[in-house]
């Protein structure tokens, strides 16, 4: 039962491909059912992000299980895409190296921008979006808790989040290199999301006109009442807000180009003698490539931002071993649990064994003593359990270490407890347990 993450990121694939393949929030939940459809896929989950799309599964086979996730990348909702689009972008990581890669993203060292912001909070509404789909088990319900928390920890015990820099800032730094000052600027943003409301947020503090316009005119009215400037114009006056920019900004979530040449061509016939600056932070992007043949417009998409902030992100470089360490502690930690795992049927059975013998005990003396006191029940029971507690802490304890360190050595000992306490091992139920996360363990060696 192998952990894998499958994928392709702002490392592997540029930003064609990877909107391409990008799943839009409102059909994610879909998307992990249909996940679940795949008879090789035990659990997954899913992370799709401007820099990347990664699927996070556990499965029966990896070969099958491997194919299976590809023909899905392939084939869900991206009509005619065909999987061999992405086969020279796309990566595969196994057991260990998936759990350290995920850690690595949610630190922030795996993003375009190092130590960026919104990557800790798009891990978790991954996690939050496989919680409601149902797709997640134990295995990665544990595994994206702890990426959460290391990246908590990175953030809280290191600089890796200081001198904040973001797409949406970076974005605003790179208009204000093409277009000088933005003061008394008039800026459209085109999207009221969390790009859109930090870009926004920067926007006032450099002085700029803002023009909000975002498919739910409620939103955009609710973010420049948030900023107490700018104003809120319906998407259908784009080409009326267009008109009066400097620059815009876009950032929806639409899948279909929003700002097409006819839309900016048209409006810049009402300003020819005035330029037009855009920047699409949106993956899948907002603004059709052929644009930037209208006459006095230059486009900057995505993948052009991280080298704008690359000299802002010194202090956050010096963190990296730092954060390094936390992840390495985070990835034994989830290692230790998952080898554990291997220990748990044998420990449930050998308790409940303890336990069932105790209670058929206890009910004999009570039996045979009618003239005992709840008060002297309760005590008899007390130090019953403390005795079983203490009998078996010290075999659980060594159970679980060496379920950690010698798989082969753990299912000897098992069979042994079986022989000397009767456990039903090899019974077809147990075994069916036993043999699953045996075989899960090898993975995460």
């Amino acid at each position: 039962m192998p952990l894998v993450c499958l994928g392709l990121s702002h490392k592997t694939a540029p930003v064609e491909v990877r909107e391409r393949h990008a799943f839009p929030p409102s059909r994610m939940g879909e998307a992990l059912v249909a996940l679940r459809d795949y008879e090789a896929v035990r659990e997954a989950i899913m992370l799709s992000t401007c820099g990347r799309v990664e699927i996070y599964a556990e499965l029966d086979d990896y070969e099958s299980g491997i194919g299976q996730l590809k023909r899905f990348l392939g084939n869900f909702g991206h009509g005619t895409v065909a999987a061999s689009d992405m086969e020279s972008y796309m990566y595969t990581l196994l057991g260990t190296e998936a759990v350290e890669h995920l850690f690595r993203v949610a630190t922030g060292l795996d993003s375009m921008l190092i130590g960026e912001p919104e990557i800790l909070g798009q891990v978790k509404d991954a996690y939050i979006q496989g919680q409601r789909a149902r797709s997640l088990g134990k295995s990665l319900h544990k595994l994206f808790r702890e990426a959460i928390n290391a990246g908590k920890a990175a953030r809280s015990q290191t600089s890796i989040g200081d001198k904040s820099v973001s797409v949406a800032t970076a974005a605003i730094e790179m208009a204000s290199e093409h277009v000088g000052t933005l003061e008394g600027k008039t800026v459209v943003v085109v999207g009221a999301g969390k790009m859109g409301q930090t870009a926004a947020k920067r926007l006032k503090l450099e002085g700029a006109r803002i023009l909000v316009l975002n498919r739910s005119h409620e939103r955009a009215e609710h973010l420049v009442a948030d900023l107490g400037t700018g104003s809120a114009l319906e998407m259908p006056r784009l080409i009326e807000a267009l008109k009066e920019a400097d620059v815009a900004i876009t950032s929806t979530g639409a899948s279909h180009f929003i700002l097409t040449p006819g839309v900016v061509a048209e409006a810049m016939l009402a300003r020819p003698q005035r330029a037009l600056f855009i920047v699409d932070i949106a993956v899948p992007r907002d603004v059709d490539p052929a644009v930037a043949r209208v006459p006095g417009v230059a486009i900057a998409d995505i993948d052009r931002l991280a080298a704008i902030v690359d000299t802002r992100l010194e202090l956050r470089r010096e963190a990296i071993p730092l954060v390094e360490e936390i992840i390495s502690e985070y990835v034994e930690r989830f290692g230790d649990w998952y080898q554990s795992r291997l220990a748990i049927p044998l420990i449930a059975s050998l308790t409940q064994k303890a336990d069932a013998l105790r209670e058929s005990e206890l009910a004999r003396l009570f039996g045979r003593c009618p003239q005992l006191s709840e008060r002297e029940k309760m005590l008899i029971t007390g130090m019953s359990l403390t005795i079983v507690s203490k009998l078996l802490h010290p075999a659980i304890a060594k159970i679980r270490a060496k379920a950690q360190k010698d798989r082969n050595e753990a299912l000897s000992q098992a069979r042994l407890l079986d022989e000397l306490f009767d456990l039903n091992i090899e019974t077809p139920q147990f075994a069916d347990v036993f043999l699953e996360t045996l075989s899960a363990t090898a993975d995460v060696d």
